[in-house]
Formats: structure tokens, sequence, C-alpha cells
């Protein structure tokens, strides 16, 4: 074992005792931590969820698409930002979508810190868990009450673009390879799912 290795051991050993345990994070630990450190961390009624680091296809495609909406909501005031920057959903609950936009920039809801919302966010499917973004996420993001939410999903090479009627998603369309994404919320907006998904072979 290296000695860098054992610093590492030696540091975790301590951060175990001095933090929370799980179940018992308040906001403002969770924010602590966050500002902190650089690692991807959610945060769920006093849990903290350590997410996988991205890989090249993700960040790939995630690249494509924050290029696509930051050339439509540029000269329409708004703006698009992508992760790490957490989103509250509620008190006791944190996310850091992969993007989230809003199209008015001076909207309240954009704090420096973190968000309090957005009108539309986008989930690249992760390979190590896809319920967290096709389930959990659909769920936490309709509480929020997030008009528009698009999950974009490698192992298909879909966009499913959700909008949100009362409390709950109904599908506005699942777009495939030769087809255009198009959104319910950003008239005249549309992504070629062809081009989404080959970014990562044209190094996005």
């Amino acid at each position: 074992m290296t000695p860098s290795a054992t610093s590492q051991e030696a540091l975790h050993a301590l951060l175990r005792e001095v933090l929370p345990p799980q179940g018992g994070w308040s906001d403002e630990e969770y924010l602590w931590l966050t500002d902190r450190c650089n690692r991807l961390i959610e945060f769920t009624d006093g849990h903290v969820q350590e997410l996988a680091m991205p890989t090249f296809t993700h960040q790939a495609v995630l690249a494509f698409l924050y290029r696509l909406f930051h050339a439509y909501l540029e000269p329409h005031g708004g703006v698009v930002m992508f992760s790490a920057l957490r989103m509250r959903i509620r008190e006791g609950k944190f996310r850091e979508p992969d993007l989230l936009l809003l199209r008015d920039r001076s909207d309240a809801r954009c704090r420096d810190r973190y968000w309090l919302g957005a009108d539309l966010v986008v989930e690249v499917v992760s390979p190590d868990d896809p319920d967290r973004d096709l389930v959990e996420k659909r769920a936490d993001y309709a509480e929020a009450g997030i008009p528009e939410y698009w999950i974009v999903d490698p192992r298909d090479a879909t966009i499913t673009v959700l909008a949100l009627e009362g409390d709950a998603y109904v599908e506005h369309g699942v777009f495939a390879a030769g087809g255009s994404a198009g959104s319910r919320l950003l008239q005249g907006f549309a992504a070629d799912v062809t081009a989404v998904f080959d970014a990562p072979k044209a190094g996005a």
C-alpha cells in the first residue's frame, strides 16, 4: 500500500467520524460538503448519494445538447447550465441535473449557490443505474413543478420528452434516429436525434 493510499484511507476514516450518518444530514450540511468537493453528490431526506463519474459518451452527448440549447436560448435571453449545479427540489432534496435551463436568465430561481427550479431539465441515462433517471428523477422533477424533462438514452438512441400536466409527466414524444426531438416549451427548438448520438464519434 502506498503512503498516498494510506493517507486517503485515514482521511476517509476521519470523515466518517465527523460527518453525519446516512439519514442524519441537513440541507446545510449537504451544501457544506458539496461546496468543498468535486464529486457529483445528490441529497434526499437526510441521505447523500455519490454518483458515478460520467463516461466519454455521456459527456459528448451532453456537450452537443448544451450547444444546441445555448444557441436557442441566448438570443431569447435564456440560460442553460450543466452539471454540477445543484437544484433544490424541495426542503430536504437536491438534484444535480445534467442540463438545466431557464427561459429568462433574470428568473428569481437562478441563484448563485444553487437553483430553486428550472423550466426544462435534461438527463443522459447513466448505465450504472438507469432507474435513477427513468423513474426516480421523473418523480422528483414533477414534484418540483419543472414543465419539461428530457430523458436522453444512449442504450437505444432515443430521446423521450416529457411534459408536466398537473402533478405528473405525460409523453410529448419518444424520438429515435432519423427524427428530431421537439419541445413543447421551446417553440421552434428541435434536436436531430442521429446527430445527438453521433456526437461521441465526431468528438462532440
